[in-house]
């Protein structure tokens, strides 16, 4: 293990800059394309794209929007005719869908008890977005893909059990198969990689995301609510794409999971945690000064969980390549810190976008190359009994040269954050970072265990 230690250092600066660099027309444009040059090389005739507020990323991949309140599908063609089926609070935005579509009204989709006006059957509607027995395969496109060994993964679908049976009902002789891969698959999926108008929208919820935790950070303290601290989570009215956490001693009293009016005393385990879109940034750790305010038998914390566990987050930045595989990786960081001594049993790292977790290439023996213009959050999360958790979540991009040289020319203000990010965790926390290893916050590896020495931080020996 490299030498891990404690030191007194300046924190990043919080830059987010309050700025939304929207997704262009072209963007959008390409989005389609890839998305119906994927349908055409599966031989897949029409997708339909679930939607709700928590499972709509891979309908507003094409919309630009998620529906508020209900539930909506997307109908695409091969030819590239969409429509758009929407219940009473959302007609309104098909006037604004990145992807012109044809306006169908389905009242049922609506709150309950709203008014059902022009009531007709599911199966209808889309019958008259032009879902027959005429499309030989249809997609359906819920949030995720199956993986089960067991089952076969295609006829495993995760959209509401209405929507599929009016889907069957539609189209009786045709091949419906769950296609969410064509979306997310880690190897192949439309949404695995960004450009660097992607890159940089991305960037602001993923560095918003940061530097609400820093500020979440600076605001603990002795006698404070979780409360008072978790307001620090939020920020300009977006929509976070977690729970945000913000929790002291013991969680989930009486199954509550949101902040409470509990106060933070000395020798707290504590965690904070909040995301937008692009990333997400957590801390975990003790309120405490010093290793001599650990509580009692928990003493060799850092030697124990934290420095090892730093250890493996500078040891995945500094050797994430592109081009290596998933497999790789998740290798490099069981070796580094093996799973059987520290109990991580998810993905030790994976793919973000609207989205907090997308899908993963990082798996045991995955063959999955990671790929320029991948949005990675470094998800390493040990679990030794007896002690607090260890986390400095945050995420990064993987550019190659073309794509750093696009994100300079196009995006200067962006990249010149970038470049000072890279700057600071190569001189002030000693980590060697690749220049393709794009930091999407200031937060990247900045960890301070101790919550309240607020400049503590581990830095690389």
């Amino acid at each position: 293990m490299a030498k891990i230690e404690l030191k007194k250092v300046t924190p990043p600066i919080k830059d987010n800059e309050a700025k939304i660099y929207h997704l262009t027309d072209e963007t959008m444009a390409l989005r389609k394309e890839k998305v119906l040059a994927a349908m055409q090389k599966e031989n897949i005739d029409s997708i339909i794209i679930y939607c709700d507020l928590e499972h709509g990323s891979n309908f507003s991949y094409l919309t630009g929007f998620m529906t508020r309140f209900e539930e909506s599908l997307l109908v695409l063609h091969q030819d590239g005719t969409a429509f758009f089926i929407s219940g009473n609070e959302n007609l309104k935005m098909n006037q604004h869908s990145r992807l012109p579509a044809t306006l169908l009204h389905y009242p049922q989709f609506s709150l309950p008890d709203q008014p059902m006006n022009g009531e007709k059957s599911l199966t209808a509607v889309l019958q008259a977005a032009k879902i027959s027995n005429e499309q030989q395969n249809i997609g359906v496109i819920g949030w995720k893909m199956f993986t089960s060994a067991q089952e076969d993964n295609r006829k495993l679908f995760d959209v509401p059990h209405f929507i599929l049976a009016a889907i069957e009902a539609a189209a009786p002789k045709s091949q419906i198969e769950n296609r969410s891969d064509i979306f997310i698959h880690p190897a192949y999926g439309v949404r695995a990689t960004n450009n660097a108008n992607e890159i940089a929208y991305y960037e602001f919820g993923s560095s918003l995301a940061s530097d609400c935790v820093l500020s979440a950070l600076d605001a603990v303290n002795l006698g404070k609510t979780e409360m008072a601290v978790a307001s620090h989570l939020v920020r300009y009215g977006q929509t976070p794409n977690v729970m945000p956490i913000a929790a002291c001693g013991e969680r989930f009293l009486n199954a509550f999971i949101s902040p409470t009016d509990k106060k933070i005393q000395l020798g707290d385990k504590m965690s904070l945690t909040t995301g937008f879109k692009g990333g997400l940034a957590s801390r975990s750790g003790y309120v405490i000064h010093t290793a001599k305010e650990l509580p009692k038998g928990q003493e060799n914390y850092l030697s124990k969980v934290a420095q090892p566990y730093f250890n493996a987050v500078t040891t995945w930045l500094e050797q994430i390549e592109i081009g290596m595989t998933g497999g790789q990786l998740y290798q490099i960081i069981e070796d580094v810190l093996p799973k059987n001594t520290y109990h991580w049993h998810l993905n030790p790292g994976h793919l973000t976008a609207d989205e907090e977790w997308m899908s993963s290439p990082v798996k045991e023996n995955s063959s999955v190359k990671l790929t320029s213009g991948m949005l990675l959050q470094i998800d390493i999360i040990p679990a030794v009994a007896g002690f607090a958790g260890a986390s400095c979540e945050n995420g990064v991009a993987l550019a190659d040269a073309n794509l750093r040289q696009e994100l300079a020319a196009n995006y200067p203000t962006v990249w010149q954050r970038i470049k000072t990010r890279q700057e600071y965790i190569r001189q002030t926390l000693n980590i060697t970072l690749p220049d393709h290893v794009l930091p999407l916050s200031s937060g990247v590896a900045f960890y301070t265990p101790f919550f309240l020495a607020k400049d503590l931080a581990f830095v690389k020996g």
